[in-house]
């Protein structure tokens, strides 16, 4: 862009220069462009201002639209492996196209996949991505030496930011030769994982010292499980192959072993066709079921039977439980459910392998899920912390944040302060339990189109009032849904309504604020586990509120009263001041207005009816005389 295009764009003209270098892809340092060339040209310091904002919203954006890029790619690339492997006839193929994707991915120098050879005792090297050396390429090395020895005997992921000075592991000379011939220093590595047994590991390593994150570690695992898989699959194929050569008298046998072989071929391409176009966990279960002409479902981990879910998740098969098969359905290490099959007391190997292929599946699909869950939950979280720290925010990119989460801010709010009031045995277990709250209020606020974040110990969330529904009857419901979803009392403080949340952001701060008043209110009084407003609180709700609404709180205590003398020129509130200042004596009341006592009566009987039969009643009338002495104070010219 010329100096004079700088000199001559319209002042408005900042962010459409920013959404062109979004549009184009522009590398970061595009981005300092306009704000260089604007100083060259002697711009005003508000033109460079709003240059310098736009500059940093569109990073933002950029780097948002980067991680989601990432993450497509990921999940693709697991996605298209889980085909091959679905497909699979050539196993180094397959295991080289991994190799592949986990460098490409991970964007490491290197990759690599060692297995183990239990007939020569040590480990090789079976595939390269991205190695120069060829003594690295054709290392060999015992059992036991290494970082892969380490990943091997303990079956758990390792990574070391300095390769050489990392004394975790057996250093020996010719592992140590190969690789400073390699030049590597980062290494991280996932053991390949056949049941409870190792047969291999996955390496993704840089020549530089670097930092791998959870994510990444995670990503390779899920690689490491691929091949896993791919090698096994191979496996069996090359059993059934040596069974049909050996078995060529028993044709009978031969044809039986063909069909096993093709329906194990169709499973495979059916839950990858499933995986492919979107299918979720029951889509596979339904589809396992119609294969294995049973019924199949998907339990999560307490609901299942605890021993042979814990004897498959060791044992990486299937487990015949009460004439039921039970196939552990784990990801990362972690349980995350069972896949039951019921009504099957016998199943031929090909069959009990499709139930763990499909249990495998279902882990893949659930960590996806859970992938993306995550990233959504931390977009709405940012939005509502953009929100509650109240700096300059643009109202346009505001709704344009919320849309993508389909959340209106133009729509009327109500925030929320939620915090736990169980006990906690340590400091794990309430970290354990705020983490619970964090994840039960966002999966909320996304079923709502509201907005949910972790702050002050508890959580925070801004959810749309529906037509009808009071910021009470908000807070109750939320207090009950959280408790149930976390096991423990949540007490729930709310804010009164707010709108136009884009064009006046600092409007949520304060809302939060009187919110955690509520709440603070609400324990002090032992309603632990309760819901509120400043509302609920009578006259101590105007102590509560953040804008001291004395015109509310009048109108909620003497209203229908004041509207009465207005339309029909009565004195009802002179008559109620003047009872209350004689003690709420009729007698006495009479003299002081000097009327007829049937008239006070009379009166104080439109007043019951206006107001309902407990007006008088101590809480009530204690509301009713302040409410009185402020209307009066409101209005002092009124007789």
């Amino acid at each position: 862009m010329s100096r004079d295009h700088v000199e001559s764009a319209p002042r408005g003209s900042a962010e459409t220069e920013y959404l062109e270098l979004l549009a184009r892809d522009a590398s970061v340092e595009a981005y300092e462009q306009p704000v260089l060339l604007a100083r060259a040209a002697g711009r005003d310091t508000e033109r460079l201002a709003a240059l310098e904002r736009a500059r940093l919203l569109a990073l933002r954006v950029r780097a948002e639209l980067e991680g989601r890029r990432r993450r497509e790619a990921e999940l693709s690339a697991l996605f298209e492996t889980a085909h091959d492997l679905a497909g699979l006839r050539d196993v180094d193929a397959v295991l080289q196209a991994i190799v592949q994707r986990a460098r490409s991915l991970l964007g490491t120098d290197v990759a690599y996949l060692t297995l183990n050879d239990p007939e020569r005792g040590d480990t090789y090297m079976r595939v390269t991505e991205g190695s120069v050396s060829a003594r690295f390429q054709q290392l060999r090395l015992g059992m036991g030496e290494g970082l892969g020895g380490l990943v091997a005997q303990t079956t758990r992921p390792y990574v070391t930011d300095d390769y050489f000075r990392d004394g975790r592991f057996q250093h020996t000379l010719t592992i140590d030769s190969g690789v400073r011939d390699e030049g590597l220093v980062a290494i991280l590595g996932v053991p390949l994982m056949l049941g409870p047994h190792v047969i291999g590991v996955l390496f993704a390593a840089d020549r530089r010292a670097r930092v791998f994150e959870r994510g990444q570690i995670a990503l390779l695992g899920s690689f490491a499980a691929l091949a896993a898989a791919a090698i096994d699959t191979a496996n069996l194929l090359t059993e059934t192959r040596a069974a049909l050569a050996g078995l060529e008298r028993a044709n009978e046998i031969i044809k039986d072993r063909s069909a096993a072989i093709e329906r194990a071929s169709e499973v495979h391409d059916r839950l990858a066709e499933l995986v492919l176009r979107g299918g979720g966990v029951h889509d596979v279960a339904a589809a396992v079921a119609e294969i294995l002409d049973g019924t199949v479902e998907f339990t999560e981990a307490d609901a299942a039977p605890t021993a042979p879910l814990e004897a498959s998740r060791a044992d990486g098969h299937a487990v015949r439980h009460d004439g039921d098969w039970i196939a552990a359905v784990t990801g990362g290490g972690e349980l995350l459910g069972a896949l039951v099959l019921r009504g099957h007391r016998a199943l031929d190997p090909v069959d009990q392998r499709t139930l763990e292929r499909a249990a495998m599946v279902t882990s893949l699909l659930l960590l996806a899920r859970r992938s993306a869950a995550e990233a959504e939950q931390r977009v709405r979280g940012e939005l509502l912390d953009d929100l509650l720290d109240a700096r300059d925010r643009d109202p346009r990119l505001l709704r344009e944040r919320a849309a993508r989460l389909h959340a209106d801010l133009d729509a009327g709010h109500v925030v929320l302060a939620a915090r736990l009031d169980g006990p906690a045995a340590d400091a794990d277990e309430e970290a354990a339990a705020r983490r619970r709250l964090w994840s039960a209020a966002s999966h909320l606020a996304a079923t709502r189109q509201g907005l949910a974040a972790a702050r002050d110990g508890g959580t925070v969330l801004l959810l749309p009032l529906a037509a009808g529904d009071t910021a009470t009857d908000a807070a109750r419901r939320t207090a009950r849904h959280l408790g149930t979803a976390v096991h423990q009392p949540v007490t729930v403080g709310a804010s009164a309504p707010v709108t136009d949340l884009a064009t006046h952001p600092e409007a949520v701060a304060a809302a939060y604020a009187e919110g955690r008043r509520c709440l603070d209110a609400l324990r002090l009084l032992g309603r632990a586990g309760d819901g509120a407003a400043a509302e609920d609180f009578g006259f101590l709700g105007l102590l509560l509120a953040g804008e001291r609404d004395v015109a509310g709180f009048v109108d909620r205590t003497i209203g229908p009263v004041v509207s009465y003398d207005e339309r029909r020129g009565t004195e009802l509130l002179r008559t109620m001041e003047a009872y209350f200042a004689c003690g709420m004596s009729p007698a006495r009341t009479k003299d002081a207005l000097h009327v007829h006592v049937n008239t006070v009566a009379q009166r104080l009987d439109r007043v019951g009816r206006l107001l309902g039969v407990d007006w008088q009643q101590p809480a009530r009338a204690l509301e009713t005389q302040l409410a009185l002495r402020l209307h009066r104070l409101a209005a002092p010219d009124r007789r």
